[in-house]
């Protein structure tokens, strides 16, 4: 069975065929909260061409509820005889939310911790390398949910640099050639991607610690699109899935269909 996955961040949307936690194919758009529904269809069918008859199935997570309505409308009027499902709250994850409130955690970070638990084993830490937001997700050995954090992610921070510096400006965001720069340009990268691998190992070192575990007991997997700028400057990774949360979307799909 052969799934299209959407994962539908604030500033990009991750679609993807799945079959048996294997990515075949992917694409990243941006994220348009002006986009209809039915300009979401014509895009689906656009990207996918002839790959679209041989969907099966189709499951969507969403932090923006003004492009997940779009997806609503469109799912059942341009792609009737596809079963899909929305994951939100009352879908089942198999994932136990020990947060004060769980209908706050977004489902891309539930989604995200069931596919760590699933291909790895728990207990994980999860760090999720998206443009607006780096999230950081704990599962547990039992496959808990346990909790996380949020800080800025690279790219937003960077343009707030660029912003609200009277001398800076926006700048390819690449690894420079040494933390110690020699120039603006190189000044500013070393400290997004250096910072963000400093950020990045002391909040695991943290969270390690908390759980009262040795960093040889914890599985530490980077995802999102913007993890490859820094896996190999930060000593934490086990592992790194780029598509663990499209994984993820197909085991909700199939625990629900």
């Amino acid at each position: 069975m052969t799934l299209l996955a959407a994962d539908i961040g604030n500033a990009h949307t991750v679609l993807g065929l799945v079959a048996d936690g294997v990515v075949s194919a992917e694409w990243r758009v941006s994220t348009d909260e002006r986009r209809t529904s039915d300009e979401w269809a014509v895009m689906l069918r656009g990207l996918l061409g002839d790959a679209l008859t041989e969907v099966d199935g189709i499951v969507v997570c969403s932090t923006v509820p003004a492009v997940l309505h779009e997806w609503r409308d469109m799912l059942p009027r341009h792609f009737a005889d596809v079963p899909y499902v929305v994951v939100e709250p009352g879908v089942r994850t198999g994932v136990p939310v020990l947060m004060d409130n769980p209908r706050e955690v977004g489902s891309d970070r539930i989604i995200n911790a069931l596919a760590a638990a699933t291909v790895y084993g728990g207990p994980a830490i999860v760090v999720d390398f998206g443009g607006t937001a780096t999230t950081f997700d704990v599962v547990t050995a039992a496959g808990q949910y346990v909790g996380g954090a949020i800080a800025p992610g690279i790219e937003i921070s960077l343009e707030a640099l660029g912003r609200r510096g009277a001398q800076l400006r926006m700048v390819e965001l690449q690894r420079p050639r040494s933390v110690i720069a020699k120039n603006t340009v190189e000044a500013l990268q070393s400290g997004m991607v250096f910072g963000v691998a400093s950020q990045v190992e002391g909040i695991v070192e943290r969270m390690t610690a908390e759980l009262g575990l040795t960093p040889q007991e914890v599985r530490v997997v980077a995802t999102g699109y913007l993890a490859p700028l820094v896996l190999e400057v930060c000593r934490c990774f086990t592992d790194h899935s780029p598509w663990l949360t499209l994984i993820g979307l197909e085991l909700v799909f199939r625990r629900n269909t």
